[in-house]
Parts: structure tokens; C-alpha cells; sequence
């Protein structure tokens, strides 16, 4: 496999659709420069979490818009409104205690399994990554298209682990490379995982050099700016933490790859994200007024000048 162009797509619930409108802008970016539209203008696709989602479903021939109407249609399926996920946090309770998942995770396996059926990972005709981390043996999983242990893998089964964020949704039981693994969200390791896609391009050819060689578009979903004062962020325990210390974490590994690959790829790493107002950066906000604010802010960022300039940049280059 030779990956020179990557394409990667960070996690970030909900807000990926978000990520699903900048792609429709990269596609019509690259469909003015008379270039082939995604996934087609990529060697390696990669993907965390909702980023893991929307890889795949590039893969199968999904187009951006697609996946943008499947976050609008399916998302109260996926996170139940009060009323439904009270019930069954009530059902849960006797057996997982009060501490449960917020969502039992149902919804997102019937949706997962309505948009890939019994596809398998290595039917993907584009190479793709996905993240996720096995906390029996406390390590990062890459699922790999184009490894042969993997190919076998269902492609929701493998979303479904990627997209597992604690406190969230429950852990995936699958058995991969004939291991039983408890799987999460890729966004605990890399929810930006554009580093681990460089690291694979490097691996698989030595004479790559990443800051001549290399290409890479990296589409975030939106970037939390909700401040954690010093006086909460002394006195917090467990219980305080228990939710944000999810977005820390994700937010904090995300702007880390983000610089390490500023550094290795040069003028050749194109970074798509923007700020998120306060209200707009929760996972699983799924009413009308929050999609609506979301819509608007990613198609504001696609207007803008600096952006447009960006995507002609990144079309040059591919």
C-alpha cells in the first residue's frame, strides 16, 4: 500500500456533522478543479469514533451529503431524548448500577447495522484506519482495511468499538486477531488520528519523507472552547470530572497530533476546525436548535476567505 494523501477525520458525536458539511465543501473544491472527489483523491482514510463512521461510509459510497442527512435522521436514535434514556437507565440500574452508560448503546448498533449490514472491513476499497482502545490488555487497537487478520472484521462492529465513549456508551465485546476484547472509543487515544495515519504511511514505505512526500487533510468536527475555572479545577473529584474529563482528554490529544503534524508535514497538512460558542460542543445535543447552530457554523467556515483559500491549497496539491 502507498499512502501519500491521507485524509482523517477526528470524533466528536453529533458534530460529525459538522465534519460531513467541510467535506462537502472539499468534494465541490475538488469537483470545480475537474480532480476525483472523496474518497478517490485519498491513498488512506482515517478515522476515531464519529470520524471512524463517516471513514467507512465513504468507503461503501456514501457522499458527504449522505452521511450529513444520516446524522440528521438518525440522531435521536442513536442519543435518545430524556424520556427514553431515564427508561432505560431504570432497566439498567438493577444490573450495571447507578453510575450506567448514559445511552445503553441500541440505538447507535441498529443504525450502525442499517448503513453497513454484513459489510466487512476489508470490502473497503479505499485503505482505512480506525481507532479504538481494548481496555482488558489496556492497549490502542488500529483496525486496519488492508490487514489481512482484519479483513473479516463487520464494519459496524468495528464502528460500534470505535465510537464507544465512556461515560457514554457501553464497551464493545468483539474478539480481534483471536483475542476477547472490551473496546472504546478511539478518541481516548487519537480522537484526531491523524498521527497514527502518518505513522502507518511511514511504516508501510521508508523512502516516504513526510514533510515532501506526504499530503494531509485533517476535518475536526468543531473545537470546545468551554473554560474549566482554576477554583473547579482544584476542588472536582470523581464525580465532578466523571464527563468533562472526556472532552479534556479528547480535546487535549486532538490540538497534540495537530502540532506534532504541523511539524512533520509542513505546508502539506491542511487542518480543517473551528471554534464551537459555548452550547454548540456537546456530543450527543441532538435538539433542532442545536443541529440548526451547527449547520450554520460549519457552512459560515466554508465561506470564509481563509478557508477557501485553505481548500485551494490542499486541491493544488492532490
Amino acid at each position: 500500500m502507498q499512502a501519500r494523501r491521507i485524509l482523517s477525520l477526528d470524533g466528536g458525536g453529533i458534530r460529525g456533522l459538522v465534519t460531513c458539511i467541510w467535506l462537502d465543501g472539499v468534494e465541490a473544491a475538488l469537483r470545480d478543479a475537474g480532480k476525483p472527489g472523496l474518497p478517490e483523491s485519498f491513498d488512506l482514510v482515517a478515522g476515531s469514533s464519529t470520524g471512524a463512521i463517516i471513514a467507512c461510509g465513504l468507503g461503501i459510497g456514501l457522499d458527504a451529503t449522505q452521511l450529513a442527512a444520516l446524522y440528521r435522521e438518525h440522531r435521536h436514535t442513536i442519543f435518545p431524548g430524556m424520556a427514553r434514556r431515564l427508561w432505560s437507565r431504570l432497566g439498567r440500574a438493577f444490573g450495571q448500577g447507578v453510575s450506567a452508560p448514559r445511552y445503553d448503546g441500541t440505538g447507535l448498533e441498529r443504525v450502525l447495522r442499517e448503513v453497513f449490514g454484513d459489510a466487512r472491513l476489508g470490502e473497503l476499497p479505499r485503505p482505512t484506519l480506525v481507532t479504538s482502545y481494548d481496555t482488558i490488555r489496556r492497549r490502542p487497537v488500529m483496525f486496519k482495511s488492508f490487514k489481512p487478520e482484519h479483513a473479516d472484521l463487520k464494519i459496524w462492529e468495528v464502528c460500534r468499538a470505535s465510537a464507544a465513549a465512556p461515560t457514554y456508551f457501553p464497551a464493545h465485546g468483539m474478539t480481534v486477531e483471536g483475542r476477547a476484547c472490551a473496546l472504546i472509543d478511539g478518541g481516548v487515544v487519537a480522537n484526531n488520528p491523524t498521527a497514527s495515519a502518518i505513522a502507518e504511511a511511514l511504516r508501510k514505505d521508508a523512502r516516504v519523507d513526510a514533510s515532501h512526500d506526504l499530503v494531509v487533510l485533517s476535518v475536526g468536527s468543531g473545537e470546545r472552547n468551554r473554560s474549566i475555572d482554576l477554583q473547579s479545577a482544584r476542588e472536582w473529584g470523581a464525580l465532578e470530572w466523571a464527563i468533562p474529563i472526556i472532552d479534556v482528554l479528547f480535546d487535549g490529544n486532538a490540538d497534540s497530533v495537530d502540532y506534532i503534524a504541523r511539524q512533520l508535514v509542513g505546508d502539506s497538512y491542511v487542518r480543517m476546525q473551528a471554534e464551537l460558542v459555548v452550547g454548540l460542543d456537546d456530543l450527543d445535543d441532538t435538539s433542532a436548535t442545536n443541529i440548526l447552530a451547527l449547520e450554520t457554523m460549519a457552512k459560515e467556515y466554508l465561506d470564509r476567505m481563509e478557508t477557501k483559500a485553505r481548500l485551494r491549497h490542499l486541491v493544488a496539491l492532490l
